[in-house]
């Protein structure tokens, strides 16, 4: 049913493409997990070296005030492959993996009787885990659904996290072929470990420590399509050996990849040779950065099948990251942002965002510092692949090239808005408010004068409150809805010594 519904709608969508023009662009969409706003050298890390990432700024641009929809992955990612807030349509949590029963009872057993071993799982507290369709509405349409009807070869490798039904792959929204894990995070490499060639760190203190480390199974099995199979190798690098065999396959016709690492995630799994040349003391850090150059390389390797292929020029590049750093990992802290991952904070909703496309931005400047969201990826890459856009629902998406290349001088998004559960915020010009209604506390910030969110301004400006509160209950009563599925549990996230609920 789903797929007849998206050739009705998407059948007078095709452009046509005559003989005599160019080929149609190839598209590569790259999503990072939890790669945060201040973890590439090009955006202050002196810690690492990211030169390959960093080079998509060469005929293209880094821009540097780029937004997520949501700061967790899954409605981060419902929200860029269809360019619409996923408040939308329901997709506003987390969905949930289901794990099996002996994972359940480990999972349990800890949060029990092992408190001192396992300090942050008493902030996480699951509801009883039932099967609920937690997965992205067969209504909503994908941009690989729409690629793939205009005549693109689709493809996605790495991190999926848009539903919990096994049943549920890639191919059923779009995608011609996947190479993928479902869930939330996987291993880098699974047992056997080879400690001497494998450097394994683990976070204690993190809510995501127990799953983190279980054996592949369920949503953390690697899958090619609906079967199953085995990865023998370090993950970073075997999602970019199969993005390269996808391009090296499909190098003769217009295609499109969605590349999503599950890098720098944790479990903090890192190749030793990585690990050894991070000049680091901190254990934590140094095997963070040390997955964040394995991931360099591999971007690299992809971007050189490409360029051996003779198909880079050709290509739009997009780079990206699901929703800033995890601060509860402790081995990034956003700064001077404040606030991380599971936050509304801007450490939580901001992330490193490339775009490379000679064909239109050559010439451009090579940054751009005026606020986009991730949600402006799908009309950009349908822009680009000359698709329209189905007129049928409301996008919050919009084409970056005209602001990019100078043809529009104002901002993309003059607002923004968010909403998980009884967290929500707003960014109108350029005041943000943020509510956490379980907190009881309100936060007002001027971001043009106080990017670091560091003064409260609802007692200076109450008016402004007042003004920003009216806009975001005009948008939740307009356009939202009911979230299709409740949250599974409530983290507790530090903030500059001050802890704030958040639903997952």
């Amino acid at each position: 049913m789903k797929k007849l519904l998206s050739l009705f709608v998407c059948s007078s969508c095709v452009l046509p493409v005559c003989a005599h023009e160019k080929p149609r662009p190839n598209i590569l969409l790259i999503i990072t997990d939890d790669l945060g706003i201040s973890d590439l050298a090009a955006y202050g890390n002196a810690s690492v070296c990211t030169p390959h990432i960093d080079s998509l700024a060469d005929k293209g641009v880094r821009c540097t005030e780029a937004y997520t929809s949501s700061p967790i992955s899954g409605p981060s990612r419902a929200g860029i492959l269809t360019g619409r807030y996923q408040n939308r349509f329901g997709y506003e949590f987390m969905p949930h993996d289901h794990y099996d029963k002996s994972f359940m009872h480990s999972l349990m057993w800890n949060m029990l009787f092992h408190h001192k071993e396992v300090k942050s799982m008493k902030e996480m507290r699951p509801s009883t885990i039932r099967r609920l369709n937690t997965n992205l509405p067969d209504t909503e349409i994908t941009i690989a659904e729409l690629l793939h009807n205009a005549g693109y070869t689709t493809g996605l490798v790495g991190k999926w996290n848009i539903g919990s039904d096994l049943k549920t792959i890639p191919e059923e929204h779009g995608y011609d072929y996947s190479y993928y894990f479902s869930g939330a995070l996987t291993r880098y490499v699974d047992d056997p470990i080879d400690t001497s060639r494998y450097v394994n760190v683990h976070l204690p203190w993190a809510f995501s420590e127990l799953p983190a480390w279980q054996k592949r199974s369920g949503p953390t099995a690697i899958r090619q399509g609906h079967k199953e199979v085995v990865d023998t190798g370090y993950l970073t690098f075997s999602f970019a050996e199969k993005a390269i065999d996808f391009i090296e396959s499909n190098k003769n016709n217009p295609f499109f990849l969605t590349l999503t690492f599950n890098a720098p995630h944790d479990p903090f799994q890192a190749p030793k040779a990585y690990f050894d040349r991070i000049n680091e003391k901190d254990s934590v850090k140094r095997v963070y950065y040390a997955m964040i150059e394995a991931l360099d390389d591999a971007v690299g390797n992809v971007i050189e099948a490409l360029k051996r292929e003779n198909l880079l020029d050709n290509t739009l590049i997009i780079f990206t990251s699901d929703n800033g750093g995890a601060t509860y990992t402790r081995a990034t802290d956003n700064a001077p942002l404040a606030g991380g991952k599971c936050t509304l904070f801007d450490g939580g909703l901001r992330v490193p965002f490339y775009i490379r496309f000679p064909q239109h931005l050559s010439s451009v400047s090579r940054v751009y510092e005026q606020r986009i969201s991730t949600l402006d990826i799908f009309s950009t890459i349908a822009s680009v692949a000359g698709v329209a856009i189905p007129d049928d629902r409301v996008y919050d998406s919009v084409d970056l090239r005209p602001y990019l290349t100078g043809q529009k001088q104002e901002s993309p998004h003059r607002e923004l808005f968010w909403r998980n559960g009884y967290v929500s915020a707003c960014i109108i010009d350029n005041y943000k408010l943020y509510i956490l209604k379980k907190d009881r506390r309100i936060f007002l910030f001027n971001l043009e004068s106080d990017p670091s969110e560091l003064v409260n301004l609802t007692d200076i400006h109450p008016d402004k409150v007042e003004e920003l509160k009216a806009k975001l209950y005009q948008w939740e009563k307009a356009e939202t809805v009911k979230p299709l599925w409740k949250s599974r549990s409530t983290i507790r996230i530090d903030v500059r010594g001050e802890k704030y609920h958040f639903p997952t």
